[in-house]
């Protein structure tokens, strides 16, 4: 503790569990990610970028290294659940990636999976990678060092820098993860703010079972480990670390340090005189 190990089950991901094979500590693995990304990251936004710019003016499809714009049916199903269906000439095409227009690509250096939406008002920069059946909801922002896995959510107006979510994580709306790990399947409400920048000088040191450690991170927000639920409104100080399955009620401010696995923080009760 606080070993990455204590906050994800990283087995069944081999991407992430590179990104942080060999670390002590948890946040090692943000520092890791630019080197990571240049390592491992497969861009394949060339053909969008080559066509349009930084902002795609037409529906468009990537399939198989193939950008294809004209002659696409889209059979919308639930689009949002990565379960739409994309057709050319009648032949249905499995593990599309569906970029609306609107869409922002604004780097080279970003890499979209089988199954991914960007829907339109969103910009991504890079390095990023999404993973398969994510959905980047409209008017999202990735600022670069984004690493997104599989089936997760970066959501309407939520802002997203140097973070990774892992496998199933959700940040739905109007959520700011700076510098922070999303763990599996956990799920940030409405509103969520992970900070990750102390408003006093100094690197973030965290205060954990009465030893101290230096992480030497100007800015470190949140870990958060598999299967956490915060509550629409919640705040995380910078270097708050969450153990697997924690609960964060609605409207919550949550002090730095690290919580166990099945922790419940609710705000203050008012005292009424």
């Amino acid at each position: 503790m606080p070993a990455p190990a204590d906050f994800f089950q990283l087995g069944d991901d081999p991407l992430a569990a590179e990104l942080f094979d060999g670390l002590e500590y948890v946040w090692e693995a943000l520092e890791r990610l630019r080197v990571f990304f240049e390592q491992k990251l497969e861009p394949n936004v060339g053909p969008v970028r080559e066509r349009f710019g930084d902002l795609v003016s037409r529906t468009t499809v990537l399939h198989q290294g193939r950008l294809i714009i004209d002659g696409v049916r889209l059979d919308p199903g639930d689009a949002t659940k990565g379960s739409f269906g994309v057709s050319v000439d009648g032949q249905a095409l499995e593990g599309a990636t569906l970029i609306y227009a609107g869409a922002s690509i604004a780097s080279d250096e970003v890499e979209l999976s089988p199954g991914a939406v960007v829907e339109p008002g969103a910009m991504i920069k890079g390095p990023t990678r999404i993973g398969p059946r994510t959905e980047v909801r409209q008017g999202a922002y990735l600022r670069g060092n984004c690493l997104v896995g599989a089936g997760c959510v970066v959501g309407h107006v939520t802002e997203v820098k140097t973070a990774v979510f892992l496998d199933g994580a959700k940040a739905g709306h109007f959520a700011y993860v700076g510098d922070s790990i999303l763990g599996r399947g956990c799920n940030l409400g409405a509103g969520t703010k992970l900070a990750n920048l102390k408003i006093v000088e100094g690197g973030v040191d965290l205060k954990i079972e009465g030893k101290i450690f230096r992480t030497g991170l100007r800015k470190l927000g949140a870990i958060i480990g598999d299967g956490c639920e915060l509550g629409c409104n919640s705040v995380t100080n910078p270097g708050v670390l969450l153990g697997p399955r924690s609960l964060v009620a609605p409207n919550s401010t949550v002090s730095p340090g690290y919580y166990r696995a099945r922790s419940v923080i609710r705000p203050p009760r008012s005292v009424v005189r």
